[in-house]
């Protein structure tokens, strides 16, 4: 009986297998599982290439955010500062016009000629002058004339400085203006990433060199301090050395005056 039922079994499968060989259909399990593989990785292409585009529109809507700048920036920031103003004083005897342009140019000649026109001359002491001073009058005396001419010393690189800086402030307030009007810009040239950078450091570039500027003025402002300090201590130290010659002098006469007064002591005799 089992015989009987595969050979039938047998017989219905080779005549589906021609039936389907009629039809032109063959099946083919290895070639099934490539395809159904290759499906897969499609699919799984697919999903990354979403997940990509999703991520660049990402990116470009946040570029295109950060692209767009603030409208109508000069009317929002930009600012009116006051100007550089040159030195103007009157010059009634002819002595203060060299003065006013050395400060205002910073130029060497005109502002040793300047100065010393404008202020009284120092005169120098004669040899048999010094010669007939003692030796702590001398030395008070070189020393206030060190005092003076550093000061004229000082003085003079102060003008040269600040005439320095006020020649070339117009030039600066240019730069800064420029730079200014650029960072305002809603010219796409100038807001690129580099252009950006580039006003960056041109503004680092020009906050030291007025920080510069600054300090040169505070060196002279120091030195001019440094002298009246040497001024005030030569005041002082001369006081001091005074009240010592004299303690001295007054200890010596009075032991002069001690001697005298006990050897003419002994030396009376009553009538």
């Amino acid at each position: 009986m089992k015989k009987k039922i595969l050979a039938a079994l047998l017989a219905l499968g080779l005549c589906v297998g021609t039936a389907f060989a009629q039809f032109g259909i063959v099946y083919d399990p290895t070639n099934y599982a490539n395809a159904i593989l290759r499906y897969s990785q499609l699919v799984q292409q697919l999903a990354q290439l979403q997940q990509t585009y999703t991520q660049i529109v990402q990116e470009y809507n946040l570029a295109v955010q950060m692209a767009k700048s603030i409208q109508n920036m000069p009317a929002r920031y930009e600012a009116q500062f006051s100007q550089w103003r040159n030195v103007v004083a009157p010059d009634a005897y002819g002595n203060t016009g060299t003065w006013v342009s050395g400060m205002n140019t910073g130029l060497p000649g005109s502002v040793n000629t300047g100065y010393q026109q404008a202020t009284t001359p120092l005169l120098q002491y004669n040899s048999q002058s010094l010669a007939g001073m003692t030796p702590d009058e001398l030395n008070r005396v070189q020393s206030q004339y060190a005092s003076v001419e550093l000061s004229d010393g000082s003085n003079v690189t102060a003008m040269a400085t600040i005439g320095a800086i006020r020649d070339n402030a117009q030039a600066l307030q240019t730069q800064i203006n420029n730079l200014e009007q650029d960072s305002l810009s809603s010219d796409p040239d100038l807001n690129s990433e580099v252009s950006v950078l580039n006003k960056i450091s041109a503004a680092n570039v020009l906050t030291l060199r007025t920080l510069q500027d600054s300090n040169k003025l505070l060196v002279s402002l120091l030195e001019q301090n440094v002298i009246a300090a040497k001024q005030q201590r030569e005041v002082t130290a001369n006081s001091i050395n005074t009240d010592i010659d004299r303690q001295a002098t007054m200890s010596g006469n009075l032991a002069q005056v001690t001697s005298t007064l006990n050897s003419s002591l002994q030396n009376f005799v009553m009538p």
